[in-house]
């Protein structure tokens, strides 16, 4: 009699996943790892049989946040292991990596920095050793070419570098992820491609720095498809559009820094080969604070190339992130901001009250600002960009713009959510679509819609699908 030997189970992996894309990209490359070696994942800390934070240490709330979630995953687990930026982060009494966790937390099994894909499963296998089945151990086909991902089938993150060579004073990113390193040309398009193949109609281009593409390799020449091409922003951009134009999908550029050679890029955006979306991390427009940050422009220039950006591209949407209250910044310094977020008329502008980060060289400029200040501060620049942002919102009503759909259900019988070119998703607005006035019409997650913009909500719009 032939005995029948059921396949052995699976370990089960907790995964959480905290802070930026790319943090997100990361947590991606883990979990195929993991698929590949047979791991299943556990969507409860308590059905796991061990749990991996990956956290982010850029700010104090992101610090306490992943703090958190590491007691909790110990807490409802026990088996914790710790990767990304805050495993990077030495603590109070010892600057060696890894130390902030451990002294918060001296029960967790391991502690890595971030892109540590390798650190990561060696742990897993010292604690959860998983059992040899030859039906458990390869990846599915459809996830061979572009791995788990966290992000809905209809868009991803394409992280072109990893680090950053700039050492702005408010920033600790380089002591965490190390200066810039360009990831092969091909490779990256490789990636893209097979992205688009499975489906993808948005890729969400990210790095610490999109625009220094390159530098670090000297703008070498690589090779895709038997074709040489330099590994430098403006031909990557140019050969992803191309790429994404093939399968009828958008290309996104996030971290840009506004380096005169991105203006190649704005004839692409023109063209429609790329989206006419530029996320430009400018963080203040006073020449004296942006030196005291150590950044790698001045507001002067900023200005004048967000006025060729738009003589060269006029449907052009930039979106920013600044920072009010910075050690030393004055009245006047601040209200030189106001006026030129008033003036460059930033789409999109987040901005952050100044918060001290441990270990950022920031700390040591004289000038501190009490807390009540720079929240006011931060809020008077939010009065200012929200008042853009609507006179721009409302400037939309009355046209007919295509929209990417996220959300639909029953095929979109009561209408839907979906974004234009202006918005990225989960930080910028939305289009409310309403209810179809044709009952033929429908819907469908991941495909494009033409809407009539009819009104506006807030920082959303609202369409109907035409």
């Amino acid at each position: 009699m032939n005995q029948i030997i059921s396949p052995v189970a699976a370990p089960k992996i907790g995964f959480v996943s905290l802070g930026c894309p790319k943090a997100l990209t990361d947590s991606e490359l883990i979990l195929t790892q993991l698929r590949a070696e047979g791991y299943d994942t556990s969507k409860t800390f308590a059905g796991a049989d061990l749990v991996i934070v990956n956290t982010c240490g850029f700010i104090d709330d992101a610090v306490r946040e992943s703090l958190d979630t590491i007691g909790e995953a110990l807490a409802k687990n026990g088996k914790v292991i710790v990767t990304g930026c805050l495993g990077a982060k030495g603590g109070a009494t010892s600057s060696a990596a890894g130390s902030l966790v451990r002294e918060m937390h001296p029960s967790v099994l391991a502690v890595t920095g971030p892109h540590a894909t390798q650190e990561v499963m060696d742990a897993v296998h010292l604690h959860v050793p998983k059992p040899h089945d030859p039906f458990i151990d390869l990846v599915p086909a459809s996830l061979s070419k572009i791995g788990v991902k966290l992000t809905p089938k209809h868009y991803a993150y394409l992280k072109i570098s990893e680090g950053c060579n700039h050492r702005c004073t408010f920033c600790i990113i380089p002591s965490m992820r190390g200066d810039l390193v360009s990831r092969p040309i091909g490779d990256v398009l490789n990636e893209a491609r097979a992205l688009f193949e499975s489906g993808v109609k948005e890729l969400l281009v990210i790095s610490q720095d999109t625009s220094a593409y390159g530098v670090d390799v000297k703008y070498r020449t690589g090779f895709w498809d038997g074709k040489p091409i330099k590994t430098r922003m403006f031909d990557l951009v140019a050969a992803l559009g191309e790429l994404a134009k093939a399968h009828g999908a958008w290309v996104r550029l996030h971290y840009v820094y506004p380096y005169p050679h991105v203006d190649e890029v704005l004839p692409l955006m023109a063209e429609g080969l790329i989206l006419p979306y530029l996320d430009v991390p400018l963080q203040h427009a006073h020449p004296d604070v942006l030196k005291r940050m150590k950044r790698p422009a001045n507001g002067e220039k900023n200005m004048e190339r967000i006025l060729r950006w738009r003589e060269t591209c006029p449907d052009i949407v930039i979106r920013s992130t600044f920072i009010a209250g910075f050690p030393g910044e004055t009245e006047a310094e601040f209200q030189y901001l106001l006026d030129f977020m008033a003036e460059a008329r930033i789409d999109r502008a987040g901005c952050f009250a100044y918060s001290p980060v441990e270990g950022a060289t920031a700390n040591a400029l004289d000038g501190a600002l009490p807390t009540e200040v720079r929240d006011e501060r931060r809020a008077r620049f939010m009065a200012v960009a929200e008042q853009v942002s609507i006179d721009k919102l409302r400037s939309r009503v009355g046209a007919t713009m295509q929209v990417l759909i996220d959300s639909a259900p029953g095929l979109g019988r009561k209408g839907g959510v979906g974004r234009t070119y202006a918005d990225a998703p989960e930080i910028d607005g939305t289009v409310r679509l309403l209810p179809p006035q044709k009952a033929s019409k429908v819907l469908k997650v991941g495909e494009f819609t033409k809407a009539k913009i009819v009104a506006t909500e807030g920082h959303d719009l609202v369409g109907m699908s035409v």
